[in-house]
């Protein structure tokens, strides 16, 4: 663990290692996956990986937030409703936890995702609003959607 304000990590470097997929959840063929945690924040909430997998079908349970943003290859996923997208390089989607998808791998996808424990929705309002409070009592943004700080040098 470090004390940085900030951690990198390079996808080309990234150490893949074997991330089987539940036997029970495939559906067809025979899917191979791999991942690599990149970064995870100070108090374990929130992870990035690299993610890859090779051709096959299989369900997938999400057991927390997930924002995943496809680097190669594509996949087609249907929600539970059966509504398909296919998901190609440069593509961005978020998967609600507790929810169930099914992912169509054709050849091959690899995928940047950031995983987050969602919170009851009480105690996010509770934690925006202690932001807002930081916030207005130093002056700063409290949080990523706060307006940045205005330059001094620009004020009238």
């Amino acid at each position: 663990m470090t004390d940085s304000a900030f951690v990198t990590a390079a996808l080309d470097g990234a150490q893949m290692t074997s991330a089987p997929i539940n036997p029970e959840w495939i559906v067809d063929g025979n899917p191979v996956a791999r991942m690599a945690e990149l970064s995870r924040s100070r108090d374990g909430t929130t992870v990035s990986v690299a993610w890859d997998c090779t051709a096959g079908s299989f369900r997938w349970y999400f057991g927390v937030d997930e924002t995943v943003h496809i680097l190669a290859g594509s996949v087609i996923v249907a929600g539970e409703d059966g509504v398909e997208r296919q998901l190609n390089p440069g593509d961005v989607a978020l998967f609600h936890a507790g929810s169930w998808t099914t992912w169509r791998v054709e050849t091959y996808v690899r995928k940047l995702a950031f995983c987050r424990h969602a919170m009851p929705a009480s105690l996010g309002f509770m934690l925006r609003a202690v932001h807002k409070l930081q916030a207005l009592v130093t002056g700063r943004g409290g949080n990523a959607l706060a307006a940045a700080p205005q330059d001094a040098s620009r004020a009238a």
